[in-house]
């Protein structure tokens, strides 16, 4: 099976430039397939070929949802995100729910203020000033982010 293996290869190098989940590369390589121009049994035929390929990519450590899930809460906490904001993207890339609570518990066990120190870099970017009339509509945007009530209102009283 020529295909396959072209599959494969196309899989490899959609990890060498992108870090991906498991259930995200199975529908990217699900979309490859819908773009070839070939038969439909072998279409078939890769479909069911994908397992196998998320497998030996997995035996091979070029996947795995645990270090993904890592990478991009570090990679979130740092650009101002909120960990409400950041179980929703795991959870839409496929990464399972337990996976993500162990992966947030691990990150906060190394970075206790994480959270707190997200949401100054989520006020600095955004230019959020103190003031008393703008109280509000910072504390409304925060709120949107997807930042608690309780570390908003801190935060917000203390910059």
């Amino acid at each position: 099976m020529n295909i396959q293996v072209s599959l494969m290869k196309y899989a490899i190098d959609y990890l060498s430039k992108f870090s991906s989940s498991k259930k995200n590369l199975n529908r990217i390589l699900k979309n490859k397939i819908m773009r070839m121009k070939i038969e439909k049994k072998d279409k078939f035929i890769l479909y069911n070929s994908i397992p196998q390929i998320i497998l030996k990519l997995e035996n091979n450590n070029l996947i795995n949802d645990k270090n993904y899930a890592l990478s991009k809460i570090r990679s979130f906490a740092h650009q101002g995100k909120s960990k409400l904001f950041i179980k929703n993207y795991l959870i839409q890339k496929g990464i399972e729910k337990l996976i993500i609570s162990d992966s947030l518990k691990e990150f906060e066990n190394l970075n206790s203020n994480w959270e707190k120190d997200s949401a100054k870099t989520f006020i600095r970017k955004k230019r959020l000033t103190q003031s008393p009339e703008n109280f509000q509509k910072n504390l409304s945007k925060m709120a949107r982010a997807g930042f608690s009530y309780d570390l908003c209102n801190n935060i917000l009283k203390i910059n």
